[in-house]
């Protein structure tokens, strides 16, 4: 359900599903949300804590050993139990013994989130940049599920048999936080009549034992139903877990059943608590007078917005302007932070939600609907606060100088994608169609030198689903990336970029959208299934071979599979505080700045 899930992480606007982004979660100091825990703080303590731990004579002591060796008093322990918890769950500290803790490296241990797959072995996320992960076997997961926080202790016997993709290998030896309270699945018996259910995550290979006759609901769950279950302790690898049922979410053969499940599986919030609401409906429906004398206007500007058929928030606009030469390149993205403000509650719920989720017959906005669909939406004829990033291209298509204004727009026209394509494709009849031309000259040079560059052309099309008024599936549309989303493609990389530019230059802190290079094994592997099709090809560690396959590729019955094989091997692209570029699209800055509306991150670099 990732938005991103296109290894380029191109902002191409899109009804396909958005996915929750947490990669912004570290708020709190490491005691939990800053709170004190002895002289100096919790970051104090955690420090000197550190240095006890990495002293040549320390032995291993318990919470109330180290609180004496460092001085605390009994008013302390609350915030340094806080304090031990968050560094073992960062994988600082490691605890032994049940209460003892060490620095993990002196006993070869290792913290992280574990992934598992569906075949049942596992990795260990490595969370420090160029530290490989560690690969787990499946007998060696202990009762760990997908996702959990777990501490592993590495192994170093049988290094060379195992092969150039397994650097470090372990197992787990302790559960430090489960992800997973509850699991959604589909009720089953077997023929002795006992209950399980199979969770619907595949990653979650094993069923989970329940008694059904125990459950108390309005309706008793049936074989076949789709189901919560609240999961009980797990602490032996050789019985399966067991839970109760706590939900009924109806017959897994029925409509909208299996989107319901998607949402209960993922605990996506399907509505606004009633103060977030109340302090968005005390929001003003128009701009207000004196707002207005702060900005630049550029009301009277040929500024469109460009949009899916059935977007229903219009939060980015554009306007070209052809210079002497070359272009002048307007992007005004909806001014969301002057309406969302720091600890407001509108802001805490925007944060915990991450972004907006499309799912196939909804839409759970990070935003309420009084500013997705209202105020922050850029409806024509009406008046809207902006963020807007002024960028002047020479004839060639190279930036050559930027800037960035509080504005204030008025739409001149909402073009659907559709239309947009239809008034490309024949010459233009007035001045808005004329824009249009014009902002497409720019577009298509811009995208010409992008892949001149080195940007990978990852494109897939898109399928949309369409339901009846049954939720059932009644057709699927292929929605084909032609040159009216192209255009607005091109104008959102152009923003991202200049903006991650200015913010690096500043030395401003930021989010940065990042890919990392792709792992050269990955990609001598990749080479062999890309031979496979009978295709020849050079070092694709290279950039330019990497171009030239994809240009040969194109227009092929198998460039799917191959383009897909390509994605597999590449990373996954992610967000950072560090500006380390951005592989797939050949970019050395780059950011997200373009959706406030509907991710977080967007919102922060607006700020």
């Amino acid at each position: 359900m990732n938005q991103n899930r296109q290894s380029s992480g191109t902002p191409r606007k899109s009804s396909r599903p958005a996915g929750r982004s947490r990669g912004n979660r570290g708020r709190g100091k490491a005691s939990g949300e800053g709170r004190k825990a002895g002289p100096g703080g919790a970051d104090a303590v955690a420090d000197r804590l550190l240095k006890l731990l990495g002293q040549a004579k320390y032995q291993p002591l318990n919470q109330a050993g180290l609180a004496e060796k460092l001085g605390l008093s009994a008013d302390d322990g609350g915030a340094f139990r806080r304090t031990l918890d968050a560094l073992e769950r960062d994988g600082k500290i490691a605890r032994v013994r049940k209460d003892r803790y060490i620095l993990p490296q002196i006993a070869d241990l290792v913290t992280g989130v574990i992934q598992i797959h569906a075949r049942g072995s596992a990795h260990l996320l490595s969370k420090t940049p160029g530290e490989s992960d560690v690969f787990i076997s499946g007998e060696n997961t202990g009762t760990a599920m997908n996702g959990d926080t777990v501490m592993v202790r590495l192994r170093h016997e049988g290094a060379a048999q195992r092969g150039r993709d397994v650097n470090r290998e372990g197992s787990v030896v302790r559960i430090i936080e489960r992800k997973n309270s509850t699991i959604v699945g589909t009720l089953q018996k077997t023929k002795k009549n006992f209950f399980y259910v199979i969770p619907d995550d595949a990653r979650l290979t094993q069923d989970v034992y329940v008694n059904p006759g125990e459950v108390k609901l309005p309706r008793r769950p049936e074989v076949g139903d789709k189901v919560v279950v609240k999961m009980e302790p797990w602490e032996s690898r050789h019985v399966n877990p067991e839970g109760e049922i706590i939900e009924v979410i109806g017959a897994a053969s029925d409509p909208g059943v299996d989107i319901i499940s998607i949402i209960k599986r993922h605990r996506l919030p399907t509505e606004f608590p009633a103060a977030v609401v109340a302090e968005a409906r005390k929001i003003e429906e128009r701009v207000h007078p004196t707002e207005l004398a702060q900005r630049e206007d550029l009301r009277d500007r040929m500024i469109v917005t460009i949009d899916p058929d059935d977007a229903k928030d219009f939060d980015d606009a554009i306007q070209v302007e052809r210079l002497k030469i070359g272009w002048r390149l307007g992007v005004h993205i909806a001014d969301v932070s002057h309406y969302v403000r720091p600890g407001s509650r509108l802001d805490k719920e925007a944060y915990e939600r991450g972004n907006s989720v499309y799912l196939v017959d909804r839409v759970l906005p990070m935003l309420p609907e009084e500013l997705s669909n209202g105020i922050c939406s850029l409806r024509p004829d009406v008046e809207r606060l902006v963020f807007s990033a002024h960028i002047d291209f020479d004839r060639h298509g190279k930036p050559r100088q930027w800037r960035f204004a509080r504005s204030v727009i008025r739409s001149q026209r909402r073009y659907t994608y559709k239309e947009a394509f239809k008034a490309l494709q024949s010459p233009p009849t007035d001045a808005l169609s004329e824009h249009l031309h014009t902002a497409w000259e720019l577009a298509s040079l811009l995208r010409k030198r992008r892949f001149e560059q080195g940007s990978l052309d990852l494109d897939f099309p898109e399928v949309k689903v369409w339901l009846d008024e049954d939720k059932r599936p009644v057709r699927l549309e292929k929605i084909e990336n032609d040159i009216s989303h192209q255009l607005i493609e091109e104008f959102m990389l152009a923003a991202n970029e200049a903006v991650a530019f200015e913010t690096k230059s500043r030395n401003a802190a930021g989010i940065y959208r990042i890919h990392e290079d792709p792992d050269p094994d990955k990609l001598a592997e990749y080479r062999e299934l890309v031979q496979s099709y009978q295709i020849k090809v050079g070092d694709l560690t290279k950039r330019s071979e990497l171009t030239a396959l994809l240009q040969k590729i194109k227009g092929r019955p198998d460039e799917y599979a191959i383009k897909l094989g390509l994605l597999k091997s590449l990373k996954r692209a992610t967000y950072d505080v560090s500006p380390v570029g951005h592989y797939g699209l050949a970019a050395e800055n780059y950011l997200h700045f373009t959706s406030p509306i509907r991710r977080y991150p967007d919102l922060l670099v607006h700020r």
